[in-house]
């Protein structure tokens, strides 16, 4: 019985050391990978500024006008009914 709590005493300082060291070795190379990632990103460009969420209301009115100005145009010209424009224009303009 001895020899066999003397093996598993052993077992367990080796186990025991492996795991120490294992931690040991992962948190140094984890040191080391941070500082080489360091300065690549300090080199890095920063990242581009998003873009607006939305266009200008002034630019989307603009826009809306000249819609209904050609609507308007197509309408006078006989290709749009009075239905159709009014159709058109109810889409334009929600």
């Amino acid at each position: 019985m001895p020899g066999l709590l003397r093996g598993v005493a052993r077992t367990a300082v080796v186990a025991g050391t492996a795991t120490a060291v294992s931690n040991r070795v992962s948190r140094r190379q984890a040191g080391r990978w941070a500082q080489q990632e360091a300065p690549q990103a300090a080199a890095a460009p920063p990242p581009p500024a998003p873009a607006p969420a939305a266009a200008p209301a002034a630019d989307d009115m603009s826009t809306r006008i000249e819609q209904l100005k050609q609507l308007s145009t197509l309408k006078e010209q006989g290709v749009l009914t009075e239905e159709e424009f009014a159709e058109q224009k109810r889409r334009l303009l929600g």
